[in-house]
């Protein structure tokens, strides 16, 4: 596997921001997986995991050690069994791909999968969901187990173990999965109930036609960049503020959907950090609610 040298991140990530890896690798299977880790293990450098890059904001300054982006890490199998539709994905397999399959049996994950971006991953270790009531409407809805590897240093360098988690060993809340670290989550198993929904096809494109309406997809973002707070909803509080619009450099809260913040043009990384404090900093001035949220900074900051 080719380990390259002062790799650009922006690409990687869906807000197209962030400067350069120090090193940088892209396994396709578990043994490339391992030899990234035993590569960084040996030359005494920094492992960083990058996943599908949707809820990551990168630093300008870039990231030290290795980066091990898992974008090819990626395939899955399908089975039908016990009135059940199985899915085995690698962690890197894109959320768009289980879309698919879900459509293809014309399943209700279809729909709430036409909202998400990302990896399969990254939907467990965010537990990521949908605001809206349809069923299912979490990640966690879907999961049936997870593969976590991990590692340590041995007498013959590192030590790697595969842990299987099953869904109740891991604790699920709003945006978060818990009980599986430390390690990487490398594959999988999700199922759903083969009752299939002869309209979900139709249901799908509405959902895709309402969203393209409501939320900024012509341009590069993280998606939602707050959770929202109990009882409240993100999005009408930003706009309750009086912050749609606002910039810091191209940086700006979304014009059409308040908990987005876009690239308009070449934002930076500390840019889009700075509008994110001013957010917060606002809306806990003005509505007395402190929001939090979802994005992961990665590099120097």
């Amino acid at each position: 596997m080719l380990i390259q040298e002062k790799v650009s991140l922006a690409e990687y990530t869906s807000w197209l921001i962030g400067g350069p890896a120090e090193h940088f690798c892209l396994p396709t299977h578990l043994d490339e997986l391992k030899s990234a880790i035993g590569w960084a293990h040996e030359h005494q450098k920094n492992l960083t995991i990058l996943g599908g890059g949707t809820n990551v904001l990168i630093s300008d300054q870039g990231v030290r050690g290795l980066v091990c982006c898992l974008r090819r890490y990626s395939g899955y199998e399908v089975k039908e069994e016990n009135q059940k539709l199985h899915i085995i994905a690698q962690a890197g397999t894109a959320k768009s791909e289980l879309l698919k399959v879900f459509l293809k049996y014309k399943l209700a994950p279809a729909l709430f999968l036409a909202g998400l971006p990302g990896d399969v991953g990254g939907g467990v270790v965010m537990n990521a969901g949908v605001a809206e009531s349809f069923q299912p409407r979490e990640f966690c809805e879907l999961v049936d187990w997870v593969e976590v590897l991990r590692w340590a240093p041995s007498a013959s360098g590192i030590a790697f173990e595969i842990k299987k988690y099953l869904k109740e060993d891991i604790q699920w809340s709003y945006r978060h999965s818990h009980g599986w670290q430390p390690g990487i989550i490398v594959r999988v198993g999700l199922s759903w109930p083969l009752e299939k929904d002869e309209t979900i096809l139709e249901k799908v494109k509405l959902a895709n036609r309402t969203r393209l309406s409501k939320q900024p997809l012509d341009l590069p973002s993280c998606g939602s960049v707050f959770k929202n707070p109990e009882g409240h909803k993100a999005a009408q509080l930003i706009d309750s503020c009086g912050l749609k619009g606002h910039r810091f450099g191209d940086a700006q809260v979304s014009t059409k959907h308040a908990n987005f913040i876009v690239n308009i043009e070449q934002a930076k990384a500390q840019d889009v950090w700075d509008l994110i404090q001013y957010v917060k900093k606002t809306v806990l001035e003005q509505k007395q609610v402190e929001l939090s949220t979802e994005v992961v900074r990665l590099g120097e900051w």
